[in-house]
């Protein structure tokens, strides 16, 4: 019996190439692609898939909480993250999400094979490099909350609506975003959300 797979991709050229790729294999199959996060769960109850693969840079949800909602809704699916950042800090999310995998995209397509094998085997796969490097770096001096008003702050919104969303009052809000900024020491808020992205601490 081949490996059932569900892969989510939004770059339709790279999603067709991972599919071709894949169906190669003689023991693996890819049983649905998709292109939003949003759409993973729902497909992956629909056709059980053994192995999700899912890039985790997605429109409507991204690839980190798509894994974890799947974990939630269906955990005999093993979730393997691929992704073009190699961020130390996106890791340690990435393992705090508890995935099965995570690969760099730029690894030879034997590794993305034998990565699917062994996490639909019960392993955990990371990629090596990436491993070496997480191990050297700082974890992320914010908070959870913290973390929410800085990443909906790089949404666009403004501290009163950043207020509304989380049910906090706009002072509050106003009081974490310069928190952050002096955490990340950072110029401004701007200079602070991009500190947090370069760094892989925010979703």
């Amino acid at each position: 019996m081949a490996l059932r797979l569900l892969l989510a991709e939004d770059m339709n050229m790279v999603r067709g190439a991972l599919v071709a790729l894949l169906n190669l294999e003689d023991d693996l199959e890819v049983v649905a692609e998709l292109e939003r996060g949003d759409e993973i769960v729902d497909a992956a109850l629909a056709c059980r898939p053994d192995v999700a693969i899912i890039d985790i840079d997605l429109p409507g949800l991204d690839g980190l909480n798509a894994a974890t909602r799947l974990r939630e809704k269906l955990p005999a699916c093993k979730t393997l993250i691929l992704t073009s950042l190699g961020r130390p800090g996106t890791l340690r999310r990435a393992l705090s999400a508890q995935v099965n995998g995570y690969l760099l995209k730029d690894a030879p397509p034997h590794e993305l094979a034998n990565a699917v094998r062994r996490v639909a085997a019960g392993q955990r796969v990371i990629d090596p490099q990436l491993a070496l490097t997480v191990w050297g770096t700082a974890e992320t001096p914010l908070t959870e909350r913290e973390t929410e008003v800085l990443r909906l702050a790089a949404e666009g919104l403004e501290a009163g609506e950043i207020a509304k969303q989380l049910h906090l009052a706009p002072g509050t809000v106003r009081n974490y975003l310069t928190t952050v900024v002096t955490k990340l020491l950072a110029r401004n808020r701007v200079d602070a959300i991009r500190i947090a992205r370069e760094a892989g601490w925010l979703p």
